[in-house]
């Protein structure tokens, strides 16, 4: 696998969403085993950038890779975010979903993953969505703080704006920003990843296949199962998900000429994006695994690269609320 530089922060090329191993893609349960298999296979392939977060489960998913990367800290990157549920008290059955980055919770959320997590240290600290009743001037700031205590060694923001992005960087040097970027959504292009590439940041692109669905395999939503959030997302309802299966038709006509997958080619167009982009594609199967980390070896024509980015965009916005995105 090979590697990239997000502002001296070195990774693999492609990393490990971790999420949906305990989290929102859940209806037909978790299997831990099969988890921490696929994070171990992970490793042998050259993976070594692994993505969760304190919400997802909340605490669950810090915790099943905790366990499985246990005694292999110095041979991989962990990021993982706060900010999207409260640890005032530190009380691990608080489970309300708030935004909340003062201070004194952005600590103690650090000293719970470092718990859950079993390291002492992280190496990508992401606040999670912008908190509006908090200067971000006063959460880099207290970040800082814990970039100079050795608890985090990289300062990350998910679903920041440009404005936000350039105020932060003024007060400690931002790592990297997590955003939504792939053929089905681009939103990032207009001003943000702009924005990157001028001071120096490094993009971290979550949901490189559409949350599923540049793989080609939802064909219908039925094939969900009825508590499955995409089927509460605009772009999965109705009208607007008939007409978002052109995108995948387009996907899988590139796929049959390069001889690859659907999903393989949607992550190559990603990482032809940039040498300082790395996306992290979700799975909790091995198999899924295997196949996504072939696209670091897959290589498109000009002409297919440039195809697949005349896709128009897709119907519907990507969240039912988009008030906590990019702001």
């Amino acid at each position: 696998m090979k590697r990239v530089s997000l502002a001296g922060l070195d990774v693999s090329r492609l990393g490990l969403g971790c999420m949906g191993m305990s989290a929102y893609y859940t209806g037909r349960g978790t299997d831990d085993a099969e988890s921490v298999r696929t994070i171990h296979r992970a490793l042998e392939l050259g993976v070594t950038f692994f993505d969760t977060a304190e919400v997802y489960g909340p605490y669950a998913n810090e915790e099943l890779v905790g366990r499985a990367l246990a005694g292999r800290w110095d041979q991989v990157q962990i990021a993982t975010k706060f900010g999207l549920v409260s640890h005032r008290g530190d009380d691990d059955d608080d489970r309300t979903r708030t935004i909340d980055s003062h201070p004194d919770n952005i600590r103690a959320a650090l000293d719970g993953s470092l718990r859950r997590l079993g390291t002492d240290h992280i190496d990508l600290y992401y606040q999670h969505r912008v908190d509006e009743k908090v200067p971000i001037e006063e959460v880099v700031g207290t970040l800082a703080d814990l970039v100079q205590a050795g608890k985090i060694r990289h300062i990350g923001l998910s679903e920041a704006g440009a404005d936000t992005i350039r105020r932060a960087h003024t007060v400690h040097p931002i790592t990297a920003v997590q955003s939504e970027y792939s053929l089905w959504t681009r939103d990032i292009e207009a001003r943000i990843l702009p924005t990157l590439r001028e001071l120096g940041i490094g993009l971290v692109p979550y949901s490189p296949l559409g949350r599923g669905f540049l793989t080609g395999a939802i064909r219908d939503t039925k094939t969900l199962d009825p508590d499955d959030f995409r089927l509460s997302t605009p772009r999965f309802e109705g009208e607007n998900f008939e007409q978002n299966l052109r995108i995948v038709d387009e996907v899988e006509a590139v796929a049959r000429e390069a001889g690859a997958t659907p999903a393989q080619v949607a992550l190559t167009w990603v990482l032809a994006q940039g040498d300082d982009i790395a996306p992290i594609p979700g799975t909790k199967h091995v198999k899924r695994l295997e196949e996504n980390a072939g696209a670091d070896a897959l290589r498109l024509t000009a002409d297919q690269l440039s195809r697949l980015t005349a896709i128009q965009p897709p119907a519907g916005e990507r969240y039912a609320n988009m008030n906590e995105i990019a702001r």
